[in-house]
């Protein structure tokens, strides 16, 4: 835990004034019981009132004191633990955003929240009992045992008696439950993936009728974050019956050595009410250290999982100075050579040799079968992977000479799954343009041809989006998608199989539309729907990550089987329809 305290640089003065107060609460508290003696020998059994008050009047001014030190060390401990979670949440957030799709694909999105919010509230929870306990237990446990012996050096071997005892039930409760914890965050691990895929992929699972067993799948999950905090709890609910087994012998052999010494006239009453408060409060103190192991521990678990993603070293590097600002006019906006990818070291090659160029103001289509590497190759160019061997030039420069920031502004892509955020149209068309007024907006609207739904909306461009766009068909859905992608007129813009739901008429009039109002940009379209692409200025056609040709329409229809293949497909599924 200690490793990211510097995130909570900013919040020094809570984390020394914090334990400070809380130590002057704990002096506070080891000299009540010393008062309550002396109130009960000198002003109850003697009948003076006068020493009755005052040390009535002088427990009620430790109190209040020790009451508003405990509320400032709270307020401090709260400021802080809070402070320094939002601090290394921020943190988290930015490394993740610099991280690689590879890396993301990595890590996975389930384990990647997990550790933005239950292990950095763990984290929180230490930091903030580390304020308030780390010094104020101990202290209390110590602090006890020095007074017992202040009182009667006889009636204090009881407090060395119980100490070696209750520390060992401790110790034994600590070893147990300590593994157990760590189980559990697997566990929890376990099921918060579990959740996301039922969540993300719930329309697949009642497509195929498999809504019982994965409920089955998830009971079964359930079942083993259960059992693992059982097994937790199991040893953590002996702890408090034994303290108090332990307490009340303590006190059964307080009270009865005290009773002796009270006859003999060694001790006074007070006395005896003081040991029993003392070994009270050890006990207590004692109890909280453990729960504070238990805490940190966790805590450790925690740490070393955000530690492990703050210390990643992006493979692409978002600070390269290397980079040219003016826009984009080479004749060639962007250009394969050679150029093959992998996204495991030890797996195959998902792209093998591509080569080809995209003059500037061209449409290129990208076709060929499922899982031939389309929305691959579109994803080297903006850098959201590196090639493996081969290179990639945009605009003149190559890709790996871009600051990733100043690339992806040039570049607008409408992606194969059309992605909307919670706000409002006009929200989500501004992530394209942050600048962007309404007449901007609507021009954009315009041309991904989103006129005939956006004029029946009765608050138009504040119009709310629910999250993922819930509220909004598919086909609305990839018309918003491409109108954020192509509201900043970007030098490249990239349909990844973004006009799939369209229908054939708004395809064509949206594509016509984009080549009118951005006459100077270049355009990618993916597609597996013919009429898309076939009157584009050249066709890439990729089979299992191989380059099976490129060029015209006319051309592929003579040079390429794939090509071919897939055009007779359609043309046969268009007559079964028609028929």
């Amino acid at each position: 835990m200690f490793s990211l305290l510097k995130y909570a640089a900013a919040y020094r003065k809570q984390l020394i004034l914090g334990p400070f107060f809380k130590l002057l609460e704990a002096v506070f508290e080891l000299l009540l019981p010393l008062c309550m003696a002396k109130l009960i020998d000198k002003g109850i059994n003697q009948h003076n009132s006068h020493e009755l008050i005052k040390y009535a009047t002088l427990m009620l001014f430790m109190s209040v004191i020790g009451l508003g030190c405990v509320l400032i060390c709270q307020y401090y401990a709260a400021v802080a633990s809070q402070g320094f979670g939002t601090e290394l949440r921020k943190h988290l957030m930015q490394k993740i955003n610099q991280l690689s799709h590879s890396e993301l694909d990595k890590l996975g999105t389930a384990t990647l929240v997990t550790r933005m919010t239950s292990d950095i509230n763990q984290l929180q929870l230490a930091l903030a009992m580390f304020i308030r306990l780390v010094i104020r237990a101990p202290f209390l446990s110590i602090g006890s045992i020095i007074m017992a012996f202040y009182i009667d050096r006889q009636s204090a071997f009881v407090f060395l008696f119980i100490l070696p005892v209750f520390s060992f039930i401790l110790y034994t409760v600590m070893r147990k439950t300590v593994p157990l914890y760590k189980n559990v965050q697997q566990n929890i691990d376990s099921l918060n993936d579990d959740v996301d895929e039922n969540l993300t992929g719930v329309r697949v699972i009642r497509a195929f009728a498999k809504t019982n067993s994965r409920e089955t799948q998830f009971k079964t999950i359930n079942q083993q974050v259960a059992d693992a905090y059982i097994k937790v709890a199991d040893w953590s609910s002996t702890l408090n019956p034994l303290t108090t087994l332990i307490m009340n012998t303590a006190v059964v052999f307080l009270l009865y050595f005290g009773g002796i010494s009270v006859n003999s006239g060694r001790l006074l009453q007070g006395d005896v009410l003081a040991l029993i408060n003392y070994m009270t409060q050890m006990l207590l103190a004692l109890i909280v250290v453990s729960n504070l192991v238990i805490i940190f521990t966790r805590a450790a678990a925690s740490n070393q999982r955000v530690k492990e993603i703050l210390d990643i070293k992006p493979i692409i590097e978002t600070d390269n100075t290397n980079i040219n600002h003016a826009p984009w006019t080479n004749p060639i906006i962007v250009d394969f050579s050679h150029v093959s990818f992998k996204y495991d070291t030890n797996g195959g090659y998902a792209l093998n040799d591509i080569t080809f160029s995209l003059p500037k103001g061209d449409t290129l289509g990208i076709t060929g079968p499922t899982g031939s590497g389309k929305s691959t190759l579109i994803n080297l160019i903006p850098k959201a992977y590196l090639v493996t061997h081969g290179q990639i030039t945009v605009n003149g420069l190559p890709v790996n000479d871009y600051a990733t920031g100043v690339l992806r502004s040039h570049i607008g892509i409408a992606p194969q799954t059309s992605q909307l955020f919670s706000g409002t149209i006009r929200s989500n068309l501004q992530m394209g343009l942050p600048e962007a007024d309404d007449s901007t907006c609507l021009k954009a609207l315009h041309i991904a041809q989103c006129d005939d739904f956006i004029s029946q909306l009765p608050d138009g461009l504040d119009t709310i989006i629910e999250a993922d766009g819930t509220n909004f068909s598919g086909g609305q859905k990839q018309r918003l998608t491409i109108a954020r992608a192509v509201i900043s007129q970007p030098d490249l813009v990239i349909l990844d199989d973004s006009l799939s739901a369209l229908d054939y008429k708004t395809d064509l009039a949206l594509r016509q539309a984009i080549k009118q109002h951005l006459k100077t940009s270049s355009l990618i379209i993916i597609s597996q729907r013919m009429s898309s692409i076939e009157h584009a200025d050249q066709i890439l056609v990729l089979n299992q990550g191989q380059e099976d040709g490129c060029g015209t329409h006319d051309e592929l229809m003579k040079s390429s089987a794939t090509y071919q293949q897939l055009v007779q497909s359609q043309a046969e599924s268009a007559n079964e329809g028609g028929q």
